[in-house]
């Protein structure tokens, strides 16, 4: 009865255990579409987008007047109030003579309330290109962020490829370990009735063994690539995911056509570091709009009310203020310098990313091209590898060579159906690798965007 309860636990846990493991299958689309969306790091770029447009919003502001109200009452002591002008007179005082002064009178509040409009009319086009500036700041963050969801679709496929190839190794590795065990039992059989010697025998248990560290090898990559790829999908981390192999069975058929050309044209990132170009350009006329004068609309209203001693009401003002900092001529210089010197280091930085991007095209083009040669070459191989393991085991059968050749032979057939199952995964990964260096790949992908 204790025994029972024992199993019944275990089928417990174990039923836990099977059930907490959630597989789902996921297709290389559906995979793409949450990086690009649900992805912390897609978040962080749409932000960032959203952060700058409001940076605009907010440069525009200062092309609108600026209106300021403020009132004050303030509660005093009872001060000596002594007037200068002469109260009942209209006669002034005469120089070194103290006007006619009445009682002071008994003050101990104080109410003040102004109001003031301005409005730029001239700053040196320091606002306009200011507002270019920010726009050409936003249009370059909009395009970092495609660029920054191209890199999170690209990590995505890799590790979808990546994950894809451990799981059928861990397929391929257990098959062949079944074989092995069968191996083991069979020769463990001829081993007790005299027909193996022993010493074979403990070389296919070495081999069981080998392959067994082998399988743990893959069954352990296969959980760390599993995790990272539920974790760049914000997917639950029990998640098993499950690639589709249909993206890797036809792999090769279609060449995507790709130039340089095409990429300096297409790549988000390239485009983005232009318009940064153009916002460090308008930041140097920002720099030069000190040298110009500022004009600005002003217009005011006033009202005091002193107790017992003077009410000012109706007290309005307008006119137009003029400031020009003359210092601001010389030591503008070094500002405008350092803008200049600025648009200059972004020169240079659209220059070396068009140098990168036609490097990165021409590799990814190799890269491809290499893949699909080094199918042809696999596939022939795994052909090779499987007639040599049967002949061998022909040999074997018929004691013409010994237990080393047959392992030998066997391990090598596991390795040409690894390299093979490899390559066609390659060749989807290179594939998708030549789409991102020339700046199609999301395009490539019906994707719907939840960028706010």
């Amino acid at each position: 009865m204790k025994f029972r309860n024992v199993a019944l636990g275990g089928l417990f846990l174990l039923g836990t255990v099977v059930h907490a493991q959630e597989k789902k299958p996921l297709p290389l689309e559906e995979a793409i579409s949450l990086a690009v969306n649900n992805s912390t790091e897609a978040s962080l770029a749409n932000t960032r987008v959203a952060t700058s447009r409001l940076d605009v919003d907010n440069v525009k502001n200062n092309i609108y007047p600026e209106f300021k109200v403020s009132a004050q009452y303030m509660r005093i002591t009872h001060p000596t109030v002594k007037f200068r002008i002469p109260m009942g007179s209209n006669e002034p005082a005469q120089p070194g003579e103290e006007s006619t002064t009445t009682a002071s009178p008994e003050v101990n509040r104080i109410m003040f309330g102004q109001a003031s409009l301005s409005m730029p009319l001239f700053s040196g086009f320091k606002l306009k290109n200011s507002i270019d500036a920010s726009e050409n700041m936003y249009k370059a963050q909009t395009l970092n962020a495609v660029s920054t969801k191209e890199q999170l679709a690209m990590q995505t496929i890799v590790l979808y490829v990546n994950l894809y190839k451990a799981q059928q190794s861990i397929a391929l590795i257990q098959e062949n370990l079944r074989s092995a065990n069968q191996r083991v039992t069979d020769f463990s059989a001829m081993e007790q009735n005299g027909l193996l010697a022993r010493n074979d025998l403990l070389k296919a248990q070495l081999q069981v063994s080998n392959i067994q560290l082998t399988l743990d090898d893959a069954r352990k990559k296969a959980a760390v690539i599993n995790y990272q790829l539920a974790t760049l999908l914000r997917l639950p981390e029990n998640s098993e995911i499950q690639p589709d192999g249909a993206y890797f069975k036809n792999s090769g058929t279609i060449t995507p056509p790709s130039s340089a050309a095409e990429a300096m044209a297409q790549r988000s990132d390239l485009e983005a570091a232009r318009w940064q170009q153009k916002a460090a350009e308008s930041e140097i006329k920002v720099a030069k709009g000190d040298y110009y004068p500022s004009i600005a609309l002003s217009a005011g209203y006033v009202a005091l009310d002193i107790q017992n001693v003077v009410q000012v009401y109706n007290a309005v003002n307008f006119g137009v203020g003029v400031s020009y900092d003359i210092s601001g001529i010389f030591k503008n210089n070094k500002k405008v310098k350092a803008a200049q010197s600025r648009a200059k280091e972004t020169q240079y930085q659209v220059d070396l990313l068009s140098d990168h991007v036609k490097v990165q095209v021409q590799e990814a083009q190799e890269n491809y091209n290499l893949s699909l040669k080094q199918r042809k070459v696999y596939d022939e191989a795994l052909a090779q590898a499987a007639e040599n393991y049967r002949i061998v085991k022909d040999k074997y059968d018929n004691g013409l060579v010994d237990t080393n050749d047959l392992l030998e032979a066997d391990v090598e057939q596991l390795q040409a159906q690894l390299n093979q199952t490899f390559s066609k995964a390659d060749i989807t990964q290179r594939y998708y690798e030549l789409l991102n260096a020339a700046g199609k790949l999301t395009g490539s992908f019906n994707l719907q965007s939840n960028q706010n």
